[in-house]
């Protein structure tokens, strides 16, 4: 078994996670045109966050994602499975693929919590960022590709596609910084100094370019490798995932979380770090970013490779924020994997590598 095993295909819904079936049989038979029952669940095995479920009819399967819960027992802001529903439709017909939008219910009296309703594609979600048992060729062609999608979602012009008001404007970092900020510390188990630390130095550190008010982009939140859908054989990505964390943002910000795999040994995550890239057939980080500034216009290389520890320092601090707050629900008995407890207990290591990168 491999370590991603436990990520693939789906089981039965837990307890935690269970609803009342026939109750959204009902509603789908009134708000989706062409659904004819009887209906079967069942859960997808990888995501921490919100639970999405498979509904499986004789004719069709659909996919469905989920609150965790009412809105009255979630941490403000959190789970805004609404927000992916309006991206991803606004995204349709982009060169950023999407699955189509199928429909969304914010009445909570139906099963208990918001949910939303989108096609089901068959294609690969690739857990291992070293591509096994794929040729140098193959994992190159998968890298680029990668990298035409996120330069693709940076290109968007969101206003055209009715997502002007899909973030707030201005001090993108300043309000990330103080979101995350305010999160981890409602999330604390066990407390970490390097937060602290990070919480008082990333304000004070702000590169210019992080303030350039006239980058402002459709930006993921969580972009990586399995967070796509390939083609089943084709190097393609047919569809991106966990809309989630997405807003209006620095592009900057989103395209170096995605590059933090760069530096995440895959003992700490699923990073490349300390792996044979160029024998592998990987492109080095330098190489990435390059053809990302290319396919962007992104004319100041050489100042974003100056600017990068700050970069690199927020994103890791980011993520040990959401590390933390999967600690904190593992504690509270809500997270939705058997492997959320094993993601929480990853929170310091993280905010220690964040912290060494601020230092260098």
């Amino acid at each position: 078994m491999s370590n991603f095993d436990h990520f693939v295909g789906t089981r039965p819904v837990s307890e935690q996670h269970a609803f009342d079936a026939g109750a959204l049989s009902a509603w789908l038979q009134q708000h989706l045109p062409g659904f004819t029952g009887p209906l079967t669940v069942e859960m997808f095995k990888g995501g921490q966050s919100n639970p999405t479920y498979k509904l499986v009819t004789p004719g069709q399967s659909y996919v469905m994602r989920a609150k965790p819960g009412p809105v009255a027992k979630l941490l403000p802001s959190a789970h805004a499975i609404e927000r992916e529903y309006a991206v991803m439709r606004g995204l349709a017909g982009t060169d950023v693929p999407v699955p189509r939008m199928l429909a969304l219910c914010e009445d909570e009296s139906v099963i208990g919590r918001a949910f939303y309703i989108m096609e089901f594609m068959q294609g690969r979600v690739l857990w291992d960022q070293s591509l096994p048992g794929m040729t140098p060729a193959e994992r190159a062609a998968i890298y680029d590709e990668m990298n035409r999608v996120i330069a693709a979602l940076h290109s968007v012009k969101f206003a055209e596609r009715g997502l002007a008001g899909y973030g707030k404007p201005g001090n993108y970092f300043e309000r990330q910084i103080g979101r995350w900020s305010k999160q981890y510390q409602a999330s604390i188990t066990q407390p970490i100094p390097e937060m602290d630390r990070l919480m008082q130095w990333l304000p004070a550190h702000m590169p210019a370019s992080a303030k350039d008010e006239s980058r402002v982009a459709i930006v993921h939140g969580d972009y990586r490798l399995d967070n796509l859908m390939f083609h089943p054989t084709e190097p393609r990505v047919i569809a991106v995932l966990d809309w989630e964390l997405s807003t209006l943002g620095h592009p900057l910000a989103d395209f170096a979380y995605h590059c933090m795999s760069w530096h995440i040994p895959a003992a700490l995550g699923r990073g490349i770090a300390g792996l044979d890239l160029a024998a592998l057939g990987i492109p080095s980080e330098q190489d990435y970013i390059q053809r990302y500034c290319e396919r962007t216009g992104t004319a100041d290389v050489a100042a974003l490779h100056a600017d990068w520890n700050f970069y690199m320092a927020y994103n890791m601090f980011r993520i040990a924020a959401i590390l933390q707050g999967i600690a904190k629900r593992v504690e509270d008995g809500t997270a939705a994997s058997a492997q959320a407890k094993a993601a929480g207990a990853t929170a310091r290591p993280m905010a220690e590598l964040a912290w060494s990168f601020a230092q260098r």
